[in-house]
């Protein structure tokens, strides 16, 4: 047997809605009878309250009431007045009770049905009684007339009662006026009813629309495998409304662009991110594969818009780049270095051949100073470098660069006043950023060097000095200085402020990836760096990263 599937949110909140409507629309109309019918009541009352006291208070009445034949005087007044008024019945009688006059003539000589006693007292009275015509609202006034004097009956005023006029109207009329009453009120009622029900089903057919016909339990499940969704991928996922102001943000975007917990709802143009990031966010069309640099991130932008009609939003997705750049660096450093040792083997087999053919000449004294002024050469950089640099990274890597500087005929200098020993480096300053900072800033130099010796800008040998050193490594507040200037031309000052840019480049496009890279390392290590002009004219730049205390070996 098939469990039927239950009602969509759409759908159930029609139904809701509807008997809603209706509850307040009957309550309204109960209410409304109710109020109706006491209100026709107390109107019954006072209209027959004023007719029976017209009547009593007419000197004609308490005249007929004297004469010998009162019936024919006072029955075609009675009717009269009946007819004008409004009233189910005006009946005159005399104070035992007797009817002198009523609406049905057979009537007329027999006994009022109802109460006289408060009337007699000369008191007006009104009840709810059955009589002759059926139930109805009635009201008893006293007929008054001058007392001759010492008449035992006549009360302290001097006056008493010669007659008594009961008018009223019958219970009947009053339903009947209230039956048209409800019968309007119900129209009004079903109109309003049929109004709000298609008000309601406009409403929920919109809402069936957006819920795709889905009940509560399934958007509430869709929320909590959407929440669980936004935690458990790694990627950032963004969205933008609108207005571009965020509307929802994962745990892996706020990482990436350094949100807080506020963000949601702020416009992105004031989350402080870089202009380019800023400006891919903002940007109508679509974005593909687009790196950007944040402070400490490098990322990769996708953005979708979100198109009804209208721009609704943006949705972005953020991919972190920077581990992979960062394996990219040193998969370019380690095909250097590869490049260098090839080249190095190829220099040495042509050196090793020159020695050889020195000894077949009989030239060995030659020979073996040919060869030992070459291990010189080679092992002099060697020797100073070692010496002076006990972290294993930053030595492999100053190496393979003096052969990458060598080929290109730069000679590669380290300072006299470097030194690193082995275990100053914090592990809060991992190798990998140092690697990205030396090896960009030294490629960078080596260039410019090169490029200045080969366009004749520069004379004498190109060369490019490498400073780095740790001072007061034993102390808290030490840091770590790098500091690489070189031969070349140097950098317009008026330029200085856009070389940490990515895409500035003075080499044309494709490139201005290294310096924004070595500013994100030093900006995620604390430390700062700077652009200057160095002792030989060209550029200089000096990098000081925080250290902690030194940790033994």
């Amino acid at each position: 047997m098939r469990i039927p599937r239950p009602r969509s949110l759409a759908g159930q909140l029609f139904a809701m809605q509807v008997v809603l409507v209706a509850v307040i629309v009957a309550s309204g109309a109960l209410f409304a009878y109710v109020i109706d019918r006491s209100q026709a009541e107390e109107t019954a009352r006072r209209q027959s309250t004023a007719t029976a006291a017209a009547v009593a208070d007419s000197p004609s009445v308490a005249a007929a009431a004297r004469s010998a034949d009162p019936t024919a005087v006072l029955q075609p007044y009675a009717e009269r007045v009946r007819r004008d008024a409004g009233v189910a019945f005006v009946t005159i009688m005399a104070p035992d009770g007797t009817r002198w006059t009523h609406p049905q003539p057979g009537e007329i000589g027999r006994r009022y049905l109802g109460e006289t006693e408060q009337a007699l007292r000369g008191e007006v009275h009104s009840e709810t009684t059955v009589g002759v015509l059926g139930s109805s609202i009635r009201t008893v006034v006293p007929v008054f007339a001058p007392a001759a004097p010492g008449d035992p009956a006549a009360p302290s005023t001097g006056r008493k009662v010669i007659a008594l006029v009961s008018a009223g109207i019958t219970i009947e009329r009053i339903s009947e006026q209230v039956r048209e009453q409800v019968m309007g009120l119900l129209l009004a009622a079903g109109g309003a009813l049929a109004l709000g029900g298609l008000g309601t089903h406009v409403i929920n057919a919109r809402l069936r629309r957006h819920t795709h016909g889905m009940n509560a339990g399934e958007l509430s499940r869709m929320h909590d495998y959407h929440q669980a969704a936004l935690h458990a991928v790694r990627e950032g996922l963004l969205m933008l409304d609108g207005r571009r102001r965020i509307a929802l943000v994962n745990d892996g975007a706020r990482e990436l662009l350094g949100l807080g917990e506020d963000s949601v709802g702020r416009p992105v143009a004031e989350l402080g991110l870089p202009p380019a990031l800023t400006g891919a966010l903002l940007a109508s069309e679509p974005r593909v594969d687009e790196v950007h640099l944040t402070a400490d991130r490098i990322v990769v932008v996708n953005t979708s818009p979100v198109i009804g009609g209208e721009h609704r939003g943006t949705v972005v997705t953020l991919r972190d780049h920077t581990e992979l750049q960062a394996l990219s660096g040193e998969l370019d450093s380690e095909r250097g270095f590869s490049h260098a040792l090839r080249s190095q083997a190829h220099e040495a087999a042509n050196r090793l051949h020159t020695v050889v053919s020195l000894i077949e000449l009989g030239r060995v004294d030659e020979a073996v100073d040919f060869a030992t002024a070459e291990l010189e050469l080679a092992q002099v950089l060697t020797d100073r470098v070692v010496g002076a640099v006990g972290e294993p990274v930053l030595a492999a890597l100053l190496l393979g660069k003096a052969s990458q500087a060598n080929e290109r005929g730069v000679e590669l200098v380290l300072a006299e006043d470097s030194r690193i020993d082995d275990g100053v480096l914090p592990p809060s300053l991992p190798a990998r950023d140092l690697v990205t900072i030396l090896g960009n800033l030294v490629d960078n130099a080596v260039e410019a060097a090169s490029e200045a010796a080969v366009s004749g800008a520069r004379t004498g040998r190109a060369r490019v000095t490498v400073t780095a050193r740790a001072e007061n490594p034993s102390g808290g507040g030490g840091e770590l200085l790098i500091r690489v200037h070189d031969t070349g031309t140097g950098v317009d000052p008026d330029r200085a402020a856009d070389v940490f840019h990515r895409g500035w480049s003075t080499r044309g496009s494709g490139r201005g990836l290294g310096l924004a890279l070595v500013r994100q390392a030093v900006h995620r290590a604390g430390g700062a760096i700077e652009l200057g002009t160095g002792p030989d004219g060209g550029a200089q730049f000096t990098v000081t990263l925080p250290l902690t205390a030194a940790v033994p070996a």
